[in-house]
């Protein structure tokens, strides 16, 4: 008898490796970090940033992670062979700086601390990449349309991290690689700014210090004074529970207006 690969031991096996993957996802270090990362501080939702900020309970639990997972697995491999490619410049010091630890600002207040793990930085170009993977729509969109907000702050918090380190780049790149059973690669740069990142930078403090005013703990009614974007993009957000009348259990996700109001107008 020929073997076909979907009986019912077969099934059992696919069942468990794929609740080993998610267990594996859920107790990653990447899935348990708490703090804001520079890969988030360009949120354009500042209700997410703000579910964030305060440690909320996450809602949308049952995200599929294997885009992040192969994402993580390309970023070894990069890493991996930029190492071995690895170069002495004339000063005796590596030409590359992969996936370095960098400080983008630090704080004696523990919330205001931001540092992250730089991609690549090519000292003798004075350039910092930054790798996204992604689906060959979204390789298509930011061709067009370019990085988005949030890749651009990002790509510059960590030109910021550089600079901290003695390392100030020239510009940033964002190197989008598609998901695709052909090599499809787009990049996107500018020259470093530093006043890009300063601005994400002054733009979370005012976040973090409107959530805590807010005490959304304390009067949950408070949420809806918490803004989200006009086009938000709720897919992948931790805290989207569709359908929900309640902010404190969760987002419903993209309203047919923005859900956000001044508190002034919700007391009124």
């Amino acid at each position: 008898m020929i073997a076909t690969g979907n009986d019912e031991y077969s099934q059992v096996l696919a069942e468990r490796i794929r609740e080993f993957i998610l267990d594996a996802d859920r107790n990653a270090g990447r899935s348990q970090q708490k703090a804001i990362g520079p890969s988030e501080v360009g949120e354009p939702c500042e209700r997410q940033l703000s579910y964030k900020m305060l440690d909320w309970p996450e809602t949308n639990t049952n995200r599929d992670p294997i885009a992040a997972i192969i994402g993580t697995g390309f970023h070894m491999w990069m890493a991996e062979k930029f190492e071995a490619r690895q170069t002495v410049m004339a000063d005796g010091t590596p030409r590359y700086r992969i996936e370095e630890r960098v400080t983008v600002r630090d704080s004696p207040i523990e919330a205001a601390r931001l540092g992250g793990s730089s991609d690549l930085y090519d000292r003798l170009a004075a350039l910092n990449y930054d790798w996204k993977l992604v689906g060959t729509s979204s390789h298509d969109k930011y061709r067009r349309q370019g990085p988005g907000q949030k890749y651009r702050v990002q790509a510059h918090l960590y030109g910021l991290g550089q600079e901290n380190a003695g390392h100030p780049p020239g510009r940033v790149a964002v190197v989008f690689v598609a998901r695709y059973h052909e090599l499809k690669v787009h990049v996107w740069s500018e020259p470093y700014d530093r006043g890009v990142a300063l601005d994400a930078l002054a733009r979370l403090d005012r976040i973090r210090a409107r959530a805590m005013e807010l005490e959304p703990d304390l009067h949950p009614e408070n949420w809806v004074a918490i803004p989200t974007p006009e086009k938000p993009n709720c897919r992948f957000c931790p805290w989207l529970k569709p359908g929900s009348t309640d902010l404190s259990q969760g987002c419903p996700g993209a309203p047919k207006t923005n859900a956000g109001a001044s508190l002034e107008a919700l007391i009124a």
